[in-house]
Formats: structure tokens, C-alpha cells, sequence
């Protein structure tokens, strides 16, 4: 179910059905439920390939409720002229906040002191007690230099931090709002106290960060991940975590989500959150909205405003 106002506006245009259940619609349910539909409106864990593109014949948009696309077949849907289309800038702010409170998390052990103190461990102040990594005047290293990369390192001028980015090329318009020096990721890793992933998933991305990477951090780095789960070599991370590579890491986005490696669960210096980078009221009613939006504007003859497939425009005759 959708947050209300976008509801309201799909049911204003459109009849609309809606999985009743709590929980993702199986495949062969989502086979079944695409035929005969004008727009399909897919969550991120929805996988959109040739086969269900195939059983939905007719249906004009896939509007996807998420920036990434990851689990669409754009190709696939372009051949077929289907539009596709995301839901960018309306959760930008929002991913950004959550990939700050998971670094100070992580950063300040603020999960494990929390479980320290109710658990009734807590009996006097010591000057040892649960020191973490402070922040202020630290190296922050931001990889993917994109809206959400962008806002996230703009907050960190407040922490008087230096900014290290990693890009496929260097983005004048980060680097201009953050005063960010472009580098390789090999610097980046090896000069970073902080390093935060938010990069889209590619076959170019996947496992971008693995045993060799965790081998050139700091020992008392950590590694934020707010992106996509593949992008981070979980199995890697477990050993980094374990043997002290690192210092510590904060996790929204899974290898094979919803589950995490097992041995991460266990793990005292992890903090791990259900995918919740985008999950402000506002946000989730604006990239709500926004979906909606695209499927009227495809409906009604219109260019979709964050149509992902602008090459499909060609074979549309638009």
C-alpha cells in the first residue's frame, strides 16, 4: 500500500489494484496480476525482466517506486516499448540524513551502548568506556558523486571534514558545492576515516568493495553502505569486521536482502537498519506522488517526467 495522497491521486484516474498483503507478491502471483494492465507500479524487490514484461503485454510504464532501477531490464522493456521510470531528488535529503545517523551510529557505537545500558551493564563513568572514532576535522570519502552523494557531502562542511570523492569522472557540480578533491578509489580508501558508498549497482559496481579494498583502509575507518547490497562483498565485510581491517560499518542495503550474512547479526560493531534511507513521511508520500504522476503523464500521451528509458521515446513515434 501506498501512502495515502498517492493513492488518492492514482484512484482519482485509474482503477487500482493494490497487493492486500503484507509482504512482496511472489513471482508467479506478479505473473499473474501484470496481464491485462495499462501501468505496473513495482517496488524495488520486484524483479522486472522479459518474462514479466512478456505476461503484462500492453502496459505502457513500469513506474518504479525507488531512484535505483536495479531490478528492472530497461533494454528488455525499451525493445518492447515500455517506459520506465524512477523516482529521483524526492528522497535525496532523506538517504543523506540516514547514511549520517548510520555513520555516527557506527562511528560512536551508539546501538552497543544503547544494549549496554538496558541490559543494566552501566554502574559508573569510566574514562575507557565505549570509545569510538570522532568525526569533526576527519577524512570523508564519498563514493558515487550523484544527488544523494552530493547532499550527504555538503553536510559534512559543517564538520569542518575533508572531502575525498570517486566517480567514473570528476563532477564539476560536486566538487563546486563541497570543495571536494577528486580521486581514485584506491586514495580514497587509503586516506578515509569515513567512507560512504552511493554509487547505483552496475556489473561495474558489484562487489566494489571486497577483501582487497578493506586491506587499504585504516583500521579505524568505517564503511557506510545506503546504496545497493551487492555493491559491498558481504562475506568480505564479516572478515574486515572480524579481524580488525576496519573499525566499524553501518549497513540499510543487504547482499541478498532482506537477510544479511548471518554473522553480521552478532556483531557489535555493525549497525544494521531494513532499508530505511528514503523512510520520512514526506519522502515516501513525494516518490508516491511522483510515481503516480508518471503513469498519468504516460497514460494521458505525455512524456513521463523521470522517464529512465528516453530511447523508447524513438520507437514510441514521440
Amino acid at each position: 500500500m501506498l501512502p495515502p495522497a498517492a493513492m488518492e491521486f492514482l484512484e482519482q484516474h485509474f482503477n487500482v489494484e493494490v497487493n492486500p498483503e503484507d509482504r512482496p507478491l511472489t513471482r508467479e502471483e506478479i505473473l499473474e496480476k501484470v496481464k491485462g494492465r495499462d501501468a505496473v507500479l513495482t517496488q524495488l524487490v520486484d524483479k522486472v525482466d522479459a518474462e514479466l514484461l512478456d505476461a503484462a503485454k500492453g502496459v505502457k510504464i513500469i513506474a518504479n517506486y525507488a531512484v535505483g532501477y536495479d531490478n528492472i531490464d530497461v533494454d528488455a522493456a525499451t525493445q518492447r516499448g515500455v517506459m520506465i521510470s524512477n523516482t529521483p531528488d524526492v528522497l535525496t535529503d532523506a538517504t543523506a540524513e540516514l547514511a549520517w545517523a548510520l555513520l555516527f551510529a557506527a562511528a560512536r557505537r551508539i546501538v552497543e551502548a544503547d544494549k549496554y545500558f538496558r541490559a543494566g551493564k552501566y554502574k559508573s563513568w569510566s574514562p575507557m568506556l565505549l570509545l569510538g572514532q570522532g568525526v569533526s576535522g576527519k577524512t570523508l570519502g564519498v563514493i558515487g558523486a550523484g544527488r544523494i552523494g552530493t547532499a550527504f557531502a555538503v553536510k559534512a562542511k559543517g564538520f569542518n571534514m575533508r572531502i575525498l570523492y570517486a566517480d567514473e569522472k570528476p563532477n564539476p557540480r560536486f566538487e563546486e558545492q563541497t570543495g571536494g578533491q577528486y580521486v581514485d578509489k584506491e586514495t580514497l580508501l587509503r586516506e578515509s576515516d569515513f567512507v560512504s558508498i552511493h554509487c547505483p549497482l552496475l556489473p561495474s559496481t558489484r562487489h566494489l568493495i571486497g577483501d582487497k579494498e578493506f586491506d587499504l583502509m585504516k583500521k579505524t575507518a568505517v564503511l557506510i553502505n545506503t546504496a545497493r547490497g551487492p555493491i559491498v562483498d558481504e562475506k568480505a565485510l564479516v572478515r574486515a569486521l572480524k579481524e580488525g581491517k576496519i573499525f566499524a560499518a553501518g549497513l540499510d542495503v543487504y547482499e541478498n536482502e532482506p537477510a544479511a550474512e548471518p554473522e553480521l547479526y552478532e556483531m557489535d560493531n555493525v549497525v544494521l537498519l531494513p532499508h530505511i534511507g528514503s523512510a520520512t513521511t514526506k519522502s515516501r508520500e513525494d516518490m508516491g506522488i511522483l510515481a503516480a504522476s508518471n503513469i498519468l503523464d504516460a497514460y494521458e500521451g505525455r512524456v513521463p517526467r523521470t522517464l529512465v528509458n528516453r530511447e523508447v521515446l524513438n520507437k514510441l513515434g514521440k
